[in-house]
C-alpha cells in the first residue's frame, strides 16, 4: 500500500507543476474574488477507480491468512464553493468492499474451511470539505454513510439479515486531489466506524462482532462543470 501510495504521489507531482498557471482559457481559483462564492470549484462529475479492501478491528485475528479484496468504486458527485479555497462536495458512490480469508473455530483453532471472498457492496453518500492548498491541489475529508445492498460470499448471495450484517455502515474519508484542468487525480481512506457484523449469526460465538471495513482508494475523476 505504501509503494502505491508512493507511486501516486511521484506521478501526481509533475502534473501539479504542470498544472501552476492553469490551462490556457480556463481560470484558475485564484482569478475570482476573495470572499466569493464565484469560483471554478462550483460543478459536477463523474468519478471512478480502485479499491484496496481489508478489515480492521479487535476480531480480525479470527480470520486466518486474510487478504486485501482488489475492487472498485464508481459515482457522482458535485462541488459547491465557500470561496476560492474551501468547498463541500457530496457524492454518490458504488463502493465494493470486502476480504478474503479463511476463518478458524475459535474452540479448537483448527482452520474451519477453505479460503474464500467475501463481497460487501455498498451506496455510499460521503459529504466531504474541501481544502485547496494551491490551486490544483486539496485536500479533503468528511464523515460518510453506507447501505449495504449486496452480499456475496464464495460467489454466492448472502441474506443481510439472515447472516447478521450490519446493513448500515458509517465513518469517515481523508485523502488528496491533483487538478488540471477537468480531470482529477486522488487518492483516499475509507475509515469505517461501523461493525460490519451486527449480530452475526454463524461466528457461533462473538468472534465476528468487532471487525470494520477498510478502505484505500485512487481514483480519476472528470469535471463535467467547473
Amino acid at each position: 500500500m505504501k509503494k502505491l501510495f508512493l507511486l501516486l504521489t511521484f506521478c501526481a507531482a509533475p502534473l501539479a507543476v504542470s498544472a501552476q498557471d492553469g490551462p490556457i482559457g480556463v481560470r484558475s481559483s485564484t482569478d475570482y474574488g476573495f470572499g466569493s462564492s464565484d469560483s471554478r470549484n462550483n460543478g459536477f462529475g463523474i468519478k471512478a477507480g480502485f479499491n484496496l479492501a481489508d478489515l480492521r478491528g479487535q476480531d480480525k485475528d479470527a480470520y486466518q491468512d486474510l487478504e486485501s479484496l482488489k475492487s472498485y468504486h464508481a459515482g457522482v458527485y458535485a462541488q459547491f464553493a465557500f470561496n476560492e479555497k474551501f468547498s463541500l462536495q457530496p457524492e454518490f458512490l458504488f463502493s465494493r468492499k470486502g476480504f478474503n480469508a479463511q476463518a478458524f473455530d475459535l474452540v479448537t483453532g483448527q482452520p474451519a474451511g477453505s479460503k474464500e471472498e467475501t463481497r460487501l457492496d455498498y451506496l455510499q453518500v460521503p459529504i466531504l470539505l474541501v481544502y485547496n492548498i494551491v490551486d490544483n491541489i486539496s485536500i479533503h475529508a468528511g464523515p460518510q454513510v453506507s447501505l449495504l445492498a449486496n452480499a456475496k460470499y464464495a460467489g454466492r448471495e448472502r441474506s443481510i439479515s439472515d447472516v447478521g450484517l450490519n446493513s448500515l455502515e458509517y465513518g469517515v474519508i481523508g485523502g488528496v486531489e491533483a487538478r488540471v484542468g477537468p480531470a482529477r487525480l486522488g487518492a483516499r481512506y475509507d475509515l469505517g466506524l461501523a461493525d460490519i457484523y451486527n449480530d452475526p449469526q454463524d461466528a457461533g460465538a462473538d468472534a465476528y462482532d468487532n471487525v470494520k471495513n477498510g478502505v484505500f482508494q485512487v481514483y480519476l475523476g472528470i469535471g463535467i462543470s467547473n
